[in-house]
């Protein structure tokens, strides 16, 4: 046996496994400057996945609890609550914003600073199980900004 068809074996293994991601994009990621001693923060970007898929978790090195989150209205009352995984649709953005779907940032040991940038990893799982890592660099934004930066609401 040659060793040119097990080459090629492998190249093609490896092309379906990269197909096989989720490849998910993020944009515009940023989170809430803080004030000490608050010691929990959110922060926000648009996800946008070329194949079904879900985010299942979140870290960072800089923050030691990051968690999902969903905030809703029930009974005229806004909700929040953890949520373990949020879909990802092919093709479709997801936004996370203040509202709605988020992550927190708890047990912050030092404030947020504006300005500053935190760097988070999100691992994406597609629909055959498969997980990948997604590095995303969130600009610290001032309270009360908000959307692109520059754009205070």
């Amino acid at each position: 046996m040659t060793l040119q068809p097990l080459l090629i074996a492998a190249t093609l293994a490896a092309t379906l496994t990269s197909a096989a991601c989720a490849q998910v994009v993020a944009r515009d990621a940023w989170a809430r400057a803080t004030v000490a001693p608050q010691k929990a923060s959110g922060a926000f970007m648009q996800l946008t996945a070329a194949q079904d898929a879900r985010l299942v978790s979140v870290s960072s090195p800089e923050v030691p609890i990051v968690e999902i989150h969903e905030m809703t209205m029930q009974d005229h009352v806004m909700k929040m609550r953890q949520v373990p995984s949020l879909a990802l649709p092919a093709g479709k953005t997801v936004e996370l914003k203040p509202g709605g779907y988020h992550l927190m940032l708890l047990d912050l040991k030092k404030p947020l600073t504006a300005g500053d940038r935190l760097p988070l990893t999100l691992v994406i799982e597609g629909r055959d199980g498969r997980r990948e890592r997604v590095d995303v660099t969130a600009e610290i934004r001032a309270p009360g900004a908000a959307g692109k930066p520059g754009h205070a609401h």
